[in-house]
């Protein structure tokens, strides 16, 4: 089979030649039709996450269908199509497993970083962490879900129920979220990259009340704030922008340091907090509202072979909606 594997952080990844895995008894194996690229995809290549197995096949986004279950992973029959998101096991007894925090496990272990991941032609995954995709997506389009918005629906939950909602940082799992949010009756403010035009006539499109320049103040209080961009100094940034008792919600697993700002950000209630992660039952609940909203993905799709093109797009802001690989047997995605 072919694969997209990075040799250690900081160099490209090379297409190379792999025998196809064997499933253990809680594993499916996978063919795999489409993986979504993720920015979490870049932090691992840069080196900004320090602790993947090497080398490594990245991608956490994946949709396949499965070709052999191990003898305890017969709930999929073969042909079943699937998702495998960033959590790929826990260990079920720990505090946090046994508390309905399973994303917080110290002992997780985490797909495209300690287990080979979906940029390649197949993949193994634990069926305990695999979910059913659900009908009238096709491939590319489902794969955004699988991160992007399941990451942006557990954030979208830690902010509460804000009415004016700011998403900092307008790529993937934001033009998913906003779908969410006005589909609660939420009014949404975009903010993008200083200058970026085209990210806030996209915002405006999927329905931002207002839309405009990281640095620059929105035109009411929030009530909430979510942080999908990886820059510390939007935290200060957005805790001037929310209300009293407002919450500012981090939704990346990296961020570069946050600077010092003045107690009076803080004052008057205000929260910052961190997502990591996700549970499996943000899936479901993500995966049952998906449909219902619907939340549609606009997709850039890249072949397997062009991965690092694809990485190096999402870097540099080049990507709108989301960067998919299609691994060339998916079915045709859908216009918007």
């Amino acid at each position: 089979m072919r694969a997209m594997v990075l040799p250690a952080p900081g160099q490209p990844l090379r297409l190379e030649e792999r025998p196809i895995p064997e499933p253990g008894p809680e594993q499916l194996l996978l063919r795999v039709h489409a993986c979504a690229v993720c920015r979490t995809d870049v932090h691992v290549t840069d080196g900004e996450l320090t602790r993947p197995k090497l080398p490594l096949v990245l991608g956490h986004e994946i949709i396949g269908r499965v070709v052999k279950a191990g003898e305890h992973a017969r709930i999929f029959a073969p042909g079943t199509r699937v998702g495998v998101p960033w959590l790929g096991w826990s260990d079920g007894t720990c505090h946090y497993c046994l508390s309905g925090r399973e994303n917080l496990c110290d002992n997780a272990r985490f797909t495209g970083y300690q287990i080979d991941g979906g940029y390649a032609d197949y993949a193994v995954a634990d069926h305990r962490f695999c979910f059913p995709i659900p009908e009238g997506y096709p491939d590319l389009q489902a794969a955004p879900l699988l991160c992007a918005g399941l990451i942006g629906y557990r954030c979208l939950r830690m902010a509460g129920n804000a009415e004016r909602l700011g998403l900092y940082g307008f790529g993937a799992a934001a033009h998913v979220i906003i779908q969410v949010a006005r589909y609660q009756g939420r009014r949404v403010f975009g903010f993008t990259r200083p200058g970026d035009v085209a990210a806030q006539d996209f915002a405006l499109r999927l329905g931002a009340e207002w839309a405009g320049d990281s640095d620059v103040p929105p035109p009411v209080q929030l009530d909430a704030a979510i942080l999908f961009a990886p820059v510390g100094s939007l935290v200060p940034a957005a805790l001037a922008s929310v209300v009293k008792g407002g919450t500012v919600v981090c939704g990346g697993i990296h961020m570069s340091d946050i600077p010092a700002f003045p107690y009076s950000l803080l004052w008057g209630e205000r929260t910052v907090r961190s997502v990591a992660n996700l549970t499996r039952q943000d899936g479901l609940d993500f995966l049952a509202l998906a449909p219902r909203v619907p939340v549609h993905t606009e997709v850039q799709a890249f072949p397997l072979e062009a991965a690092n093109e694809a990485l190096a797009a999402l870097r540099e802001g080049r990507v709108r909606g989301a960067a998919v690989l299609d691994m060339g047997i998916s079915a045709p995605a859908l216009g918007r």
